[in-house]
């Protein structure tokens, strides 16, 4: 079958499906094996690693090939580089992919910095190639089906939400936790895009914020593996709070912590005019709903909305089902102007807090469309 080529003329098959070639096979890759191997739609091709034997790893068990990355990109059996490289990485592959005219979709955040980002998809956008970014958790039937309550009015008008994450911190069980304690790190940046994203998939885009942040140790100490026992210095704000005003009117507060122990409170609430919803964890893909309207008890709701099978990958094949990569204009979900919103929102934070002041935000989104409930 011929294949059908989209606006850049990037050759996506319609009878082989999404051919895919991943750069990265580090610990995540595992997840987005499992789903590519699952969804007959979605076909790995070639894998590509710092660590050739490791390439071949995984890409041996799928029938592809361990490739380098000059060759991955340049291979014409791959339509879509998959790009599950470190943050500081994203920018250079996913813009080596783009010039040798490849649709990228790559792992949380979208870059090491907004201004990477936006270099990212005006290369793209220029090119007629689609950039798509996780996470893609709110594809799943947690977030889903209380964004399906939120449609239908079941607690009025949104006016507020709280997001809350609360953990002692990543070396605890992290054998080599230095990264979530240096520049780029902390817990906003390493938790805070599912919290966001859940939440202006439920609220809408951000206009502007406020923040403030602590780091009261400055050293930790690892807790497990060949280094257990290693002080390592903390360099970045290991708590932040930020306030999100958004353009609907409504605001969040977002709490990320590697300071506490735990936490009861619900990992995200939404209070309306009428009752507030409690929303499952959004760094998971399920997970109950609940619902209390004025004069009544918490009720857990059906699941209404979502990808009932949904794990890591699904922004990709959302990408792919809704014809994105075959030149529909704005279909799928998990786009790279929603990973750039998201990256600017967590930026801004702490510049805020830095700063003292409020921050306007420079780019915005479109509420992404709601999914409707499938079995896939």
């Amino acid at each position: 079958m011929t294949p059908r080529v989209n606006t850049a003329g990037s050759a996506v098959s319609t009878s082989a499906g999404l051919r895919i070639g991943i750069v990265g096979a580090g610990v995540i890759s595992a997840q987005y094996l499992a789903t590519i191997a699952r969804l007959q739609d979605l076909r790995l091709t070639a894998v590509a690693d710092l660590d050739l034997q490791r390439a071949r790893a995984a890409a041996e068990p799928h029938g592809a090939r361990a490739l380098t990355v000059e060759q991955l990109v340049e291979a014409e059996d791959v339509d879509v580089v998959l790009n599950l490289t470190i943050p500081a990485a994203h920018a250079e592959i996913t813009l080596a992919a783009v010039a040798a005219g490849k649709h990228v979709y790559g792992e949380k955040p979208l870059a090491a910095n907004t201004a990477e980002g936006h270099q990212m998809l005006t290369a793209a956008q220029e090119a007629g190639l689609v950039v798509g970014c996780a996470p893609d958790t709110f594809l799943g039937t947690g977030v889903q089906t209380a964004r399906h309550a939120l449609d239908d009015g079941v607690i009025g008008t949104p006016v507020s939400a709280t997001a809350t994450m609360v953990t002692p911190g990543h070396e605890r069980w992290h054998p080599h936790p230095d990264f979530y304690y240096q520049p780029g790190g902390g817990p906003l940046l390493d938790m805070g895009p599912y919290y966001i994203t859940a939440l202006m998939t439920l609220l809408g885009p951000v206009s502007h914020v406020m923040g403030a942040t602590s780091a009261l140790r400055k050293e930790r100490i690892i807790g497990s593996g060949p280094r257990a026992g290693e002080q390592i210095p903390v360099r970045t704000a290991s708590h932040v709070t930020g306030i999100l005003i958004h353009t609907s009117g409504a605001i969040s507060t977002l709490v990320t912590s590697f300071d506490g122990t735990a936490t009861q409170a619900a990992p995200i609430e939404i209070h309306g005019t009428e009752g507030s919803l409690a929303v499952p964890d959004p760094n998971t893909f399920g997970g109950t709903v609940s619902a209390i309207t004025t004069g009544h008890q918490w009720q857990q709701l059906p699941v209404a909305a979502g990808y009932r099978q949904a794990a890591r990958g699904y922004g990709l094949a959302d990408l792919y089902w809704s014809g994105a990569f075959t030149g529909a204009p704005q279909a799928g979900r998990a786009r790279g102007e929603l990973g750039l919103h998201v990256l600017e929102v967590m930026e801004s934070v702490l510049l805020a807090a830095e700063t003292s002041q409020a921050v306007t935000l420079t780019t915005s989104v479109q509420r992404a469309a709601a999914v409707a409930l499938d079995p896939r």
